[in-house]
């Protein structure tokens, strides 16, 4: 998408699921310019000399080698790299930030969060939220690693329910300080942060209160031990404990009862983040996986060239393919809607802010899709080097290990699923998102003469696209029939959420591989594509599957009688290929790729 984009023709979150998005308007990985793919570049050097190397020491929690990494991605500028210049940051563009985060986080669960965390939730409240002394005082030591961040929101008592904290925050009589007391737990970076954003509840307040708080020794603050994980063994995780901690009132950040929201944009920001993270854990272990694949000899023949291989290889790329698509194509949608609020005048601030709240439902798809993703790729790299795989000597262990937290972080999958669906009604009822004409359309169709004419699919992905079209009929259908039927209540029913939920993001995933293909296939020819084109694909025939499966578990949840025939009788009809593809082809396509190859190589 061009840079003089304007409000006109740039969707708004949600909209992909009734308007329709053309391939030369999607930002793909291959549109990244000189600058990124130079950034690109210098991250890569600097997982492969720093991080690559000692991947086995990250497995013994050695802490201090991820501070120490952390310094040294500091001094290079990669923890700078969404901060504004004037706080010695980069100033780069929201792709910038996705990349960065990206390409550091796939060779160690470790650092991943420690980075995730830092330049995140410890860096980005106090960028966004801060008054302009807290932003000078805080942001260059941040920026550039002298100091790290960590966000103290969870507490025994408050996980998914971020704003029930317990914590308190009381005024001094001389009107100078709080005091803050309460238990925070799973606190990242917790052991060697110098500055924590802290969430705290003042009086009676409804809604939480952030404040930052530096660590000074003999000011209330202790740490209970490092906890014991499943995986990202080298990430600090300590509960930290508050007793009466004193904080000038001037740290209050942003406004009182404040804090919730800056929660929850905190987490807008980290899901698609999140997302990012996931990718190039991917890339690595299909990478490793078609290395040891083409390596490992058996019947005296490579393992890789066995059917059963060849799917799994050709499977994990797919999803990094598609994973890589869908990120991208929204990092880009952020940036473009920051870049029309800030020319609108609009602070840096709040343009980051709106941006990414606009497409929040994108970052909870995201989130859900890449963590659930990586999980799966991490298990068929294990299956692919068989006993190998479970052994703690070869990376793919602690590649499933480190991978599962990913599915809990920045809310659970459960909870963005849910999230997903209630902010698309919500925009609906604002009328941001014109659900309720096409939702209409739809149940017109149901009852209307199918059309018998032939269709024309000469072209590339026509259909494709038409399949991507009558899935976004299946949402409609099934979610606008839902909430006609229980209105405000329809949050109650969290199964019949989560399968709507599950149909909204296949549709997203689907079209955004298949959008990323057909822009590549013009402009360097389908011929160089087919892998491509295969990946596509294959994503867009395991998406119709699972759109069948959970509208089915939908309907029959709320729907019986001529209602019920008549959408599923609807359902059979926006799920049916007239071609249905070749699967096996599709993937021996790419898995042959993959192993000439002998790396992923999209």
């Amino acid at each position: 998408m061009s840079t003089d984009t304007t409000k006109k023709d740039l969707l708004r979150g949600g909209q992909f699921l009734v308007k329709e998005t053309k391939s030369e308007d999607v930002f793909t990985p291959e549109d990244f310019n000189e600058e990124q793919k130079m950034m690109r570049d210098s991250v890569q050097e600097f997982v492969e000399r720093e991080i690559w190397p000692h991947k086995e020491e990250f497995e013994k929690k050695n802490y201090a080698l991820t501070e120490e990494v952390m310094r040294k991605a500091g001094e290079l500028g990669f923890l700078g790299v969404a901060v504004p210049e004037e706080y010695d940051g980069l100033g780069m563009g929201f792709v910038s930030t996705m990349l960065v985060c990206d390409y550091i986080s796939g060779a160690t669960g470790s650092v991943a969060t420690a980075f995730g965390a830092h330049t995140g939730i410890g860096t980005m409240p106090i960028t966004l939220y801060g008054n302009e002394e807290q932003k000078k005082k805080y942001v260059p030591k941040l920026a550039t690693g002298e100091w790290f961040g960590a966000y103290c929101l969870t507490e025994p008592g408050a996980g998914s329910d971020a704003n029930s904290g317990k914590t308190k925050a009381v005024l001094s009589e001389d009107g100078k300080y709080y005091s803050i007391s309460g238990q925070k737990m799973w606190i990242s970076n917790a052991g060697f942060a110098d500055v924590f954003i802290v969430f705290t509840r003042i009086e009676d307040d409804k809604n939480i209160t952030g404040f930052i708080v530096e660590n000074e020794e003999g000011n209330g603050i202790s740490f209970g031990e490092e906890e014991k994980k499943l995986g990202i063994h080298s990430s600090s995780t300590r509960q930290v404990f508050f007793n009466e901690t004193k904080v000038p009132v001037e740290n209050m950040l942003s406004d009182r009862g404040n804090g919730f929201k800056i929660a929850m944009n905190a987490l807008n920001v980290g899901r698609i983040k999140l997302a990012a993270a996931s990718l190039d854990a991917q890339r690595r272990v299909t990478d490793l996986s078609v290395k040891y694949a083409n390596d490992r000899v058996q019947f005296n023949t490579p393992i890789a060239k066995f059917g059963a291989i060849k799917s799994k290889l050709a499977e994990m790329a797919t999803s990094a393919y598609v994973g890589e698509a869908a990120s991208y194509r929204a990092a880009k949608n952020i940036e473009d809607r920051i870049n029309i609020r800030l020319s609108e005048g609009s602070s840096h601030a709040e343009a980051e802010l709106k941006g990414v709240e606009e497409y929040a439902i994108e970052c909870s798809i995201l989130k859900v899709a890449c963590s659930e993703d990586v999980q799966n790729c991490a298990d068929e790299g294990i299956q692919v080097f068989g006993g190998m795989g479970f052994s703690a000597d070869t990376p793919m262990e602690s590649a499933w290990r480190d991978a599962r937290i990913a599915r809990i972080y920045e809310g659970t999958n459960e909870i963005n699923r849910m999230l997903s669906v209630g902010m698309l009604v919500k925009k609906a009822m604002k009328g941001h998102v014109d659900l309720l004409g096409p939702a209409t359309a739809v149940a017109d169709e149901l009852t209307g003469i199918p059309s018998m004419d032939k269709p024309d699919y000469s072209e590339l992905f026509a259909e494709e696209k038409e399949m991507i079209g009558k899935l976004k009929k299946v949402f409609l259908m099934v979610a606008g029939s839902a909430v006609q039927k229980f209105g405000p209540q329809l949050e109650e029913h969290q199964q019949l959420l989560l399968a709507a939920a599950d149909i909204l993001i296949e549709v997203y995933m689907a079209e955004s591989g298949i959008l990323r293909a057909e822009k590549n296939a013009k402009r360097f020819g389908a011929d160089s594509q087919k892998e491509q084109i295969a990946m596509a694909k294959l994503y867009l025939y395991h998406a119709v599957d699972t759109v069948n499966t959970k509208a089915k578990e939908g309907i029959a949840s709320f729907a019986e009688g001529d209602e019920q025939r008549m959408m599923l009788m609807g359902l059979k009809r926006y799920t049916k290929y007239t071609n249905l593809p070749n699967i096996v082809a599709l993937r021996n396509t790419i898995a042959e790729k993959l192993t000439s190859e002998n790396k992923y190589c999209f």
